[in-house]
């Protein structure tokens, strides 16, 4: 039975919500949730439905929800000290203490982190301080970003046109000039089904040449990707990937962007993605996991080489120009000092290699023979199913996207939450880090049962 109806009706009548369909939302075509509660890897919505949250969220809610820990510190620092600003050397208790844990995890070869509120706007911090860091140097040319086609990087202007995904580009005249695409390295989607994993290894890193070539490597600034594609259909690199990239990059002195919005602090397994494939990043852009999404927050850590240009540059030219209201915000710092040590108090990162491999295994088991599954993968607590009309031709569906939306609807009827990832038939897996092997064992029965009633 459907309760507040005035509440549903305020939502239908006002609320802009993010990448939603907003002429079939705003007339009442589509279907509208509203959530009142979460515990561990469930949520609750306001009209009984208790759901397994098989995506934390957006990928975010990484120590599982309702953490008393986290939201105790959060209402403490509220009480003490709602906000103060970072300019100008201001600091407080809670951003100085999650400046240090941060760097404390961070990879090798870190100097220092810089705030802001989420993923989006990290990256575009990212870019501004690429940019500055080459004129610095004296190379005002040398300004294009390489991204990779599927990956994400946000909706802003610069960090949308980072974005390799159409539907972040459609009517928004993005990509802006200076971002240049490559490939995605997409083993299943291949463009020859003869090519091995090393033969596709050497093919994306030829296009990478060539396309760095062609542009003029003078004026490339750096290259971003996110260690395992994420929103672009989770997809990890095949093997030697990073270490050809990284080789090709430091031949035309090109920096690196390792993107760990979605990798960082625990996701695959390890602290950080670029530990975990060996990457050795200048900028590592971070969010969701800094907080587990309990409050806004995100940060750029940068590297020893920029770090020393950077500040070579305030001494030629004064105070940097760039800052924003919230960035350091005192709650959003409060939520991630108790989180990552909720991280380690719990082994949440143990915790996802483990019991990510787990889901992945049984995942194999349940659907890894079915006439219409071209692929089971992921890494750490990431997995994806990708969805084929013929596991032969890997062709799709016709219309692309028509079948996993079905299934992810029939996965929410049985209790269980999925994500249809967008420019392809797959069926997206991000649970929190908590996840047990029986929760892991509910979201695999789930799935398969919405597949066989969707697709026989």
């Amino acid at each position: 039975m459907m309760t507040n109806d005035q509440l549903a009706q305020w939502d239908r009548e006002s609320f802009f919500h993010p990448s939603t369909h907003l002429g079939q939302f705003a007339r009442g075509e589509a279907p509208q949730r509203i959530v009142t509660g979460g515990e561990g890897v469930y949520i609750t919505d306001r009209d009984g439905n208790r759901l397994l949250d098989g995506f934390a969220g957006l990928y975010c809610v990484n120590a599982g929800y309702g953490r008393r820990k986290i939201t105790d510190a959060i209402a403490k620092q509220a009480g003490e000290l709602a906000y103060y600003h970072a300019y100008v050397g201001h600091g407080t208790e809670a951003s100085i203490t999650l400046s240090k844990m941060v760097m404390d995890r961070a990879p090798a070869g870190k100097s220092k982190v810089y705030f802001g509120l989420g993923g989006s706007d990290a990256n575009e911090t990212n870019i501004k301080l690429v940019w500055y860091y080459n004129n610095i140097r004296g190379l005002p040319q040398k300004k294009k970003i390489i991204s990779r086609w599927r990956g994400y990087h946000g909706s802003g202007l610069m960090s949308g046109s980072l974005t390799g995904l159409e539907l972040f580009h459609r009517k928004f005249d993005l990509p802006l000039g200076q971002v240049v695409h490559t490939e995605a390295p997409y083993f299943y989607r291949r463009p020859d089904p003869a090519m091995s994993e090393a033969d596709f290894t050497a093919w994306l890193l030829a296009q990478l040449e060539a396309l760095i070539e062609r542009e003029g490597p003078e004026t490339i600034a750096a290259f971003i990707g996110e260690p395992v594609l994420g929103t672009g259909g989770i997809v990890p690199p095949p093997a030697g990937y990073w270490e050809g990239v990284q080789a090709i990059l430091s031949k035309h002195d090109i920096l690196l962007i390792a993107d760990e919005v979605i990798t960082g602090f625990g996701r695959l397994g390890t602290m950080f993605g670029s530990d975990h494939y060996g990457m050795k990043p200048d900028l590592i852009t971070i969010a969701k996991g800094l907080t587990s999404a309990y409050a806004p927050l995100s940060g750029s850590i940068v590297g020893d080489r920029m770090w020393q240009v950077l500040m070579q540059g305030t001494d030629e030219n004064g105070p940097i120009g760039h800052g924003w209201t919230y960035s350091a915000h005192p709650i959003g710092a409060a939520a991630g000092v108790a989180n990552l040590e909720l991280i380690d108090e719990l082994g949440l990162v143990e915790n996802a290699a483990t019991v990510g491999a787990y889901l992945r295994a049984k995942m194999t088991e349940a659907l890894g023979d079915h006439p219409n599954v071209g692929e089971i993968r992921g890494e750490g607590m990431l997995c994806a199913v990708e969805l084929t009309s013929d596991r032969a031709t890997r062709a799709g569906f016709t219309p692309v996207a028509s079948v996993s939306g079905k299934v992810v609807a029939g996965m929410v009827k049985r209790g269980v939450i999925a994500r249809a990832m967008p420019q392809g038939d797959i069926l997206g897996f991000a649970p929190p880090l908590c996840l047990t092997e029986g929760e892991a064992d509910e979201i695999v029965r789930v799935t398969a049962e919405a597949l066989r009633e969707v697709l026989g």
